[in-house]
């Protein structure tokens, strides 16, 4: 049996964080970590509009030395409402020859837990908290549809 390359044996971890904070802010985290990336992200949201206050990147280790270039592009969803148009928003941010599609995706993973966190307040039951999701977020993908859930 031939030997494996890098690609053909790869595995690559990603992780989220979020946190309602005291302040009336979400703490949003992200980390994509493999062979060729450590790469560590934050962001920070307003629960009462879900506007993003700031957004910043580390790459820790990155398998090109143009990489770390792209962190600068995330001041521009500062200001950036999240919502509808968020995956055409990144796209115009990180897309192209110039962007990154590791952040695209740690992003598109990251910012809709924003709205999980607001659609969630104020509950204690675990169920109640879910239908409110699902009410909330109803066509916003496949598990938020008009029917009770499971």
């Amino acid at each position: 049996m031939a030997a494996l390359n890098a690609m053909e044996d790869f595995q690559r971890d990603i992780s989220y964080h979020v946190l309602k904070r005291d302040d009336g802010l979400i703490g949003l985290s992200a980390k994509l970590y493999d062979r060729y990336h450590d790469i560590r992200m934050e962001v920070l949201v307003d629960f009462e509009t879900l506007a993003i206050t700031s957004a910043g990147v580390e790459f820790v280790r990155f398998p090109s030395r143009d990489c770390p270039k792209v962190a600068k592009r995330m001041n521009d969803l500062v200001g950036f409402v999240i919502g509808r148009g968020l995956n055409r928003k990144l796209l115009e941010i990180f897309g192209g020859g110039e962007g990154c599609g590791n952040l695209r995706v740690l992003l598109l993973g990251l910012l809709p837990l924003a709205m999980n966190v607001k659609a969630a307040a104020g509950f204690d039951d675990e169920q109640e908290m879910l239908d409110s999701i699902q009410e909330r977020l109803q066509g916003s993908c496949a598990g938020y549809v008009k029917s009770k859930r499971v």
